[in-house]
């Protein structure tokens, strides 16, 4: 898999004679882990100098034939120019990225600017014995997006008619590939900005590989638990018992444990194994891990603890762990992990320390701690909840919730997905990977504390600046049901996993409690459903009879959707005998239906008939908040999710080429301010036009500048506290003469004063037309990413936290879906006889600053302050934008954890 790059033999390479250039700055948000077409793991990282003698390495393994379509001749060994040439670069002009298996180079591509222009010739090299991994496609990703930082807009390469390999990893990428051939060559040229078709692509390379490096965890066919010392023996001992306990038909040998072998080499003839279950000391566990890739071993679960988060003289870190468990190739959960559960074609397969076993069925259950995989596991059992996988993974050094989604989303078994979270830890991929497993089914989340990233021990959380609301509406973005306890995701999850999900909001209402009707309906109403017809109250001492007769009446009609059925003991309990006409109604019926029936709970036997359980609910509050919540997430799952913003007048170029000029000279980790004149070229790059002002410092200037621009005109501070706040006199509007704006200024200047605000000056601009202020924000949070925030303006909005958030990439549904889902919206679509503003307008602005800041990493942040909506059109009146160095790698790429 080549293509061409000659050999610079004749290139000098700087000798002691010669001053030594500065180091060029190693870009290290580069690197990443990636998982392969077979599931297996890798590193890619930026070529350093001192690879050479690994690059050496790399090349004596080729074939002549590879080698041949490589450079185009036949070449035994590098020279030490070529070496030199190869291994420094500037990380800008030219670049060259190596994927290493292991300590050793597998593979390279490289690219090199062509001139000053946006074109770059790309290059790859990937060794003999591992080709048909998916290298050569995973490598291009990883290219492109360091590229695209650069500014390079267009791929070009050389490629040998017989090179067919590399051919395949151009079209198949998803890009439109230009190709022509002369001489004896193929010239290919393509544009690398992604489309929707290579994001495609992208998204489906990385779930089918993901999902593979899982599947020796969630399906293995052979399994080895490995204990060491006095807590690991208790630990194999309970994992043993539960897995021969469990009905698990695969193969199972154990090491370290009375009456079984004491090494791994003892168990070798009975490989390869495809999980390994560990618990030992730390540096046990960190020492063993090549050894168990040598027996096939694909995914360890660590049950034990000891490792640390910071560096400790004789203590094994946390992340010397994760290292090696890639270095070997391997998928690791835990430490500190409550284990697993799983089934499929070798039987289940129960590996955690849970008391009592689980029924198999169709709902995916992931965790972090050990306390929540109990609770989990406890609370599923005594629903009688089934489970297809359950997965806890501990402190999440490696495999996390994403990983675990993945994988469910090539599950067949999987339909329903519920996961307890203490933390995320990347959210951007979280949002991507949920939204396309919330297509397939429900899932549901539920998300300990009030902030959404708990840090607890051993934990290594990345911090948000942003509020708890950003995590709830990336959550709806994706179509996620968010639960509030464990009991409400076990709830919701038993619901959807045993009923089919409500076609419409009318809900059949039947009761032997009047009041409790009343509350049904009233709860029903808050969630946006309604009764169909009225509440059917029975007498309160009304039995299975009773009951009989309105379940025939209820099969009969055709006017609900969905039904709640709630029977509350008077005089005598006859719940158990009230509870199969429940289920009649459902099994007939096939409709939605949930019960509430004092005493039964879960899916208990009295609730089922003809294949059908129905859940039952231990209160008419949960009941109906289970259907509320089936009933939105059909209409989420129903609805049109709109076409990926891309705006096809935009100039890419001059944008990377002035972010990146401000950026010349800038220390990592500060940021700039740009210049208004340079923010408003960036917006424009983008589409976006922001409205004049000119800067003044008196009186004199100020009318000078309102005579250039146009009467009237507003007169603001310059301030960033003041210059949005008319009630402190920091914005005078409507300014028709030069006396108004003389004593506007005059009184400006007092106020400025006052507050002593000094040395601030003043902005004059032309007066747009009337309507309301709203802000649009993007920022890049630690945690999050780019992130897009929109609300009104004001100081009322500010406090109430009435602000939207999405991560980009953005639909033209989620933009619109950021402004319906402000509390305050109803002023922009016509407000108590108001005429309804544009907001066709101001989506166009959030989309087109969504499309920035994912594009220009290098953007910090950039707020537009006010965005003006008027009935037509939205002008921008305020804009800033700070820039930085990036210090995150392209999104349209895959990375691990």
């Amino acid at each position: 898999m080549h293509s061409q790059e000659p050999p610079a033999a004749s290139e000098p390479v700087a000798d002691d004679a010669t001053p030594a250039p500065e180091e060029p700055q190693y870009p290290a948000h580069w690197e990443a882990d990636v998982v392969l077409r077979d599931g297996s793991t890798a590193r890619i990282r930026p070529i350093r100098p001192d690879d050479a003698d690994a690059l050496q390495r790399f090349h004596a393994r080729q074939s002549p034939e590879s080698t041949y379509l490589r450079f185009f001749a036949p070449m035994e060994r590098l020279g030490d120019r070529d070496l030199h040439r190869f291994t420094h670069v500037d990380h800008v002009q030219r670049v060259a990225l190596v994927l290493l298996l292991g300590e050793e180079i597998v593979a390279v591509g490289r690219f090199d600017r062509i001139g000053g222009g946006g074109d770059a010739e790309v290059a790859f090299n990937v060794l003999d014995v591992v080709q048909g991994k998916g290298l050569g496609s995973v490598l291009l990703e990883h290219l492109a997006a360091a590229a695209r930082e650069l500014g390079v807009r267009r791929f070009v390469a050389d490629v040998l008619p017989q090179n067919t390999r590399m051919m395949r990893v151009f079209s198949d990428a998803g890009y439109d590939v230009d190709q022509s051939f002369d001489d004896g060559v193929l010239s290919v040229s393509f544009t690398i900005r992604p489309t929707d078709r290579s994001l495609a692509v992208l998204a489906e390379r990385e779930q089918r590989a993901e999902a593979l490096s899982m599947a020796g965890l969630l399906d293995p066919a052979a399994v080895l638990v490995y204990a060491a010392g006095p807590d690991g023996a208790a630990f194999g001992e309970r994992l043993r018992a539960a897995i021969d306990g469990g009905g698990y038909a695969g193969t199972l040998r154990c090491v370290g444990l009375p009456g079984s072998p004491a090494t791994l080499p003892d168990v070798a003839d009975a490989g390869p194994f495809d999980l390994a279950l560990v618990a030992a000391p730390a540096v046990e566990v960190t020492a063993i891990l090549a050894d168990l890739a040598a027996l096939g071993v694909q995914g360890v679960v660590v049950y034990s603890g000891g490792f640390t988060t910071a560096t400790h003289e004789g203590r094994v870190t946390q992340r010397v762990l994760v290292r090696a468990a890639r270095e070997a190739g391997l998928r690791l959960v835990g430490p500190h992990s409550f284990g697993l559960v799983t089934g499929g074609d070798h039987g289940h397969l129960n590996a955690t320390l849970a008391p009592r076993p689980l029924r198999e069925g169709a709902v995916g259950l992931f965790c972090q701690s050990g306390a929540a995989g109990l609770a989990l596991v406890t609370g599923a059992a005594d629903r009688d909840l089934g489970v297809a996988s359950f997965l806890s993974a501990g402190h999440r050094v490696d495999v996390s919730g994403n990983d675990t989604m993945q994988f469910w989303l090539a599950d067949p078994r999987t339909r329903v997905s519920a996961l307890r979270f203490e933390s995320i830890g990347n959210p951007r991929k979280f949002s991507r990977v949920a939204r396309r497993l919330s297509e397939k089914g429900p899932v549901i989340t539920m998300i300990a504390g009030t902030t959404g990233q708990l840090n607890p021990p051993g934990h290594a959380v990345r911090i948000s600046r942003e509020p708890p609301r950003a995590l709830d509406e990336l959550m709806r973005q994706a179509g996620v049901i968010r639960a509030e306890t464990i009991p409400e995701l076990l709830d919701l999850a038993t619901l959807f996993s045993e009923q089919p999900l409500p076609a419409g909001g009318r809900v059949l209402v039947l009761t032997n409690s009047g009041t409790q009707g009343a509350v049904i309906a009233e709860l029903l109403d808050g969630g946006g459903l309604r009764v169909a017809g009225a509440p059917v109250a029975l007498p309160p001492t009304a039995g299975p009879g009773a009951y009989r007769d309105v379940v025939d009446a209820a099969l009969a009609r055709d006017d609900w959707d969905a039904a709640i059925v709630a029977y509350v003991p008077i005089l005598d309990d006859e719940g158990a005998a009230v509870a199969p006409e429940i289920a009649r109604l459902a099994a007939a019926g096939g409709r939605t239906t949930v019960a509430c029936v004092f005493g039964i709970a879960g899916l208990a036997p009295e609730l089922a008939a003809d294949g059908v359980r129905v859940p039952g609910f231990a209160t008419v509050e949960a009941a109906t908040h289970g259907l509320v919540e089936a009933v939105r997430y059909h209409e989420w799952r129903s609805a049109d999710r709109g076409r990926r913003i891309d705006p096809v007048d935009v100039d890419r170029r001059r944008a990377k080429e002035l972010v990146q000029a401000e950026l010349a000279g800038l220390p990592r980790g500060t940021t700039r301010r740009l210049s208004p004149e340079r923010t408003s070229e960036l917006l424009a790059a983008y589409g976006l036009h922001k409205w004049p002002e000119i800067t003044v410092t008196d009186a004199d200037s100020a009318v000078a500048a309102a005579e250039e621009l146009g009467w009237p005109v507003a007169l603001k501070t310059s301030d960033e506290v003041l210059r949005h706040r008319a009630d402190l006199g920091g914005v005078r509007l409507d300014l028709s003469t030069p006396a108004e704006l003389r004593e506007a200024f005059a009184q400006g200047e007092a106020r400025v004063q006052a507050m002593k605000r000094r040395g601030t000056t003043f902005d004059v601009q032309s007066m747009a037309p009337t309507g309301a202020a709203c802000v649009v924000r993007a920022t890049e949070d630690e945690l999050y990413g780019p992130i897009i925030s929109a609300g009104l303006g004001g100081d009322a909005v500010e406090l109430l936290g009435d602000v939207s958030y999405r991560v980009p990439p953005l639909t033209d549904v989620d933009a619109l879906e950021m402004v319906r889902s402000l509390r305050a919206s109803a002023r922009l679509f016509g407000h108590r006889g108001l005429p309804a503003l544009d907001v066709d307008a101001l989506t166009a602005v959030i989309g087109r600053i969504s499309v920035l800041k994912d594009e220009l990493a290098e953007v910090a942040s950039i707020t537009l302050n006010p965005v003006l909506v008027a009935e037509t059109g939205a002008a921008i009146l305020g804009a800033r934008v700070d820039v930085a160095h990036p210090a995150r790698g392209d999104a349209a790429r895959r990375v691990l954890p």
